[in-house]
């Protein structure tokens, strides 16, 4: 059903006795010694409330706060993705176009014969890779958990396509040769493939407008919105609003530093803007975002994304042969999310709820990251979302204060 965002106005906001029960279910979590620390900031219409709990070490320290800065890890996506909406707008990229004008090093592309399949032993594309492919994540590479060990992803692991991995993401044009030394896992358009696509957009992006990737978020998106904290590095004098990042020890839950603020990963520029996942951000500035996307694109006065555009980003892209690794993984893999990750759908960077699986209704969309952070708006019942931890996805406890926070932020509806 189509709605107009004027819905929201007769939204009454939330209960009293639902917004005790948010911060009550955040205080749980952080209360059992497994959360150092959590903001969120969650709004409809015209009321908005913040909760910050807990400090920005697992060993006490300085406290949360509504300003601390945050790694974005995969709801980086949703964001990142906008910048090749506004090339779209501008009519200097085109859905059905092939990317080879852009991206010679994907022209002539061979596809694995079988998923299991020696990297070697191909068959030809059946057709080229187009734009539209590379923004539905669907033009043929890309991580999939369920198929670790196969020489395909053995040999991504190897060349460093990938964020986080044991050789690490070269400058754009090294990463796009190794992309282009690789076949493809399936055919364009054949499947719905995880990271590698949000990494690619920010390649296309680059070469289309001949500036980095970053700089143009930052003219486009970030600095209309306001999101002045938002960029691929945390700047020397902000650091010490970054907290640690804690990967748990999976069999233990000892908490372990993954990366470090002042020495880490986000502390310099990286040689790879990766739109996958290297987003730093606060809460406002991702809720002024996804205010955006409820608002058809404007952001006060401003436009920055036509409505069309809007639509292509947060309605399902994805047909039921595509979307079927994704629900396989979700739905048969549960122990491997956690139980997130089944929405239904995927529109361009991020998920749509197609089906009501738990709280939220269909139409919800945005996504959640590894490093314990969840983004979302609710065009239904005029809602927008962030969640914020420093506690990666290699235990259970980031994702279930996700899962907890939206149960209860959909019981704090008061109409």
């Amino acid at each position: 059903m189509a709605m107009s965002i004027g819905h929201t106005d007769q939204h009454h906001g939330f209960s009293k006795a639902g917004l005790q029960r948010v911060r009550d279910v955040l205080a749980r979590h952080v209360d059992s010694g497994r959360i150092p620390g959590v903001v969120a900031l969650f709004s409809r219409g015209d009321e908005t409330h913040v909760e910050t709990l807990g400090t920005m070490r697992h060993d006490g320290g300085a406290p949360m706060r509504r300003d601390t800065i945050f790694r974005m890890a995969s709801t980086s996506k949703p964001v990142s993705i906008a910048a090749a909406m506004v090339l779209l707008d501008e009519c200097r990229l085109r859905l059905d176009d092939t990317v080879e004008e852009w991206l010679p090093e994907l022209a002539d592309r061979q596809v694995l014969r079988t998923i299991g399949s020696p990297v070697d032993d191909t068959v030809p594309a059946r057709r080229p890779i187009t734009v539209r492919d590379v923004l539905t994540s669907t033009f043929g590479l890309g991580m999939d958990m369920t198929v670790i060990g196969t020489p395909i992803m053995n040999a991504v692991f190897e060349q460093g396509i990938t964020p986080n991995g044991p050789v690490p993401m070269p400058e754009p044009d090294e990463w796009m040769r190794r992309l282009g030394s690789l076949p493809l896992m399936y055919q364009p358009g054949e499947r719905w493939q995880y990271q590698i696509s949000s990494d690619l957009v920010g390649v296309l992006v680059s070469r289309v407008t001949g500036r980095s990737f970053e700089s143009f978020l930052r003219e486009r998106i970030f600095e209309p919105l306001g999101m002045k904290d938002t960029g691929f590095h945390v700047p020397a004098d902000q650091i010490h609003r970054l907290p640690p990042l804690y990967a748990p020890d999976p069999q233990t839950g000892e908490f372990q530093v993954w990366d470090e603020a002042a020495t880490g990963r986000h502390s310099a520029p990286p040689a790879f803007q990766g739109g996958g996942g290297g987003l730093n951000s606060t809460a406002d500035d991702y809720h002024a975002y996804f205010r955006m996307l409820l608002g058809q694109g404007v952001h006060g006065s401003e436009r920055i994304l036509s409505r069309p555009a809007v639509r292509l980003m947060t309605t399902n892209r994805l047909t039921p042969e595509q979307q079927s690794a994704r629900q396989e993984l979700a739905l048969d893999n549960v122990h491997i999310s956690f139980g997130q990750g089944q929405h239904g759908g995927w529109g361009l960077g991020m998920a749509v709820r197609t089906y009501q699986g738990d709280y939220a209704p269909v139409g919800q969309f945005g996504w959640d990251g590894g490093s314990g952070t969840s983004t979302y708006a609710d065009p239904v019942n005029g809602i927008t979302g962030i969640l914020l931890t420093q506690v990666g996805a290699t235990v259970p406890d980031g994702i279930r204060i996700m899962l907890d926070f939206w149960t209860r932020l959909y019981q704090a509806i008061d109409d």
